[in-house]
């Protein structure tokens, strides 16, 4: 990730969170960077807190939250902040799958390409066990929306579907039909473990219900 950070064609800079995790054990590149400030938690508090406790953090007037073992295509913050307008709270994009034998394939998402009101995206997760209905690592979005969207939540799986149901349904964004995210398919990721179909439905059923449940919400009131 901090590689293809580097390739960016457009200024960033970056949170590290580590949840619990040793100082010690961050690569030398990486504590060399100006650009990355490292929020080191005293102990683990799973993805979402540590998440959140890093959005506290974040000073620029735009976020995407990542992961560590993923890559940003070069293009991938450029050519989002490029599509923003004043009414835009959001851009997101497609994301790749890059695969053991690294080859990769790029994931379409339900929602469609193109301009989305506020509320719109919730409406292609029609029930909790579908699929998502936009990649939530491939959405750019202002930091002041995030917040007020409750940042990830506090699941202990599938945070980042709460982000990005709760961002999408609180101001219009654009997806964008390319993919702005490579996500590495590896033997030692979460989604891999013996334990995570424990609770993906549950997770999956609290994440579907805050994001219509807002949209019904803010549209009933409109």
């Amino acid at each position: 990730m901090h590689a293809s950070l580097t390739r960016q064609t457009v200024p960033w800079e970056a949170i590290l969170v580590l949840d619990g995790a040793d100082p010690a054990l961050v690569p030398a590149p990486i504590t060399a960077d100006s650009r990355i400030r490292t929020l080191a938690l005293p102990r683990p508090v799973g993805a979402a807190c540590a998440r959140n406790l890093g959005l506290n953090e974040v000073r620029t007037e735009f976020v995407n939250w990542a992961d560590d073992d993923d890559v940003f295509p070069d293009w991938s913050l450029g050519v989002r902040l490029e599509t923003f307008t004043d009414e835009l709270g959001w851009v997101a994009g497609y994301s790749e799958d890059w695969l053991p034998d690294g080859s990769r394939r790029v994931w379409e998402c339900p929602a469609p390409p193109g301009y989305h009101a506020a509320g719109d995206v919730v409406t292609y997760w029609p029930r909790p066990q579908d699929t998502i209905p936009v990649g939530p690592t491939t959405i750019l979005a202002r930091t002041r929306l995030v917040r007020a969207a409750g940042g990830m939540g506090g699941l202990v799986q599938g945070e980042d579907y709460m982000a990005a149901v709760g961002v999408t349904a609180l101001a219009p964004g654009v997806l964008l039909p390319l993919p702005v995210y490579r996500y590495r398919k590896h033997d030692g990721q979460m989604t891999r473990g013996k334990q995570y179909e424990e609770l993906e439905l549950a997770a999956r059923r609290h994440a579907h219900a805050f994001g219509h449940g807002l949209r019904n919400a803010i549209t009933s009131r409109a």
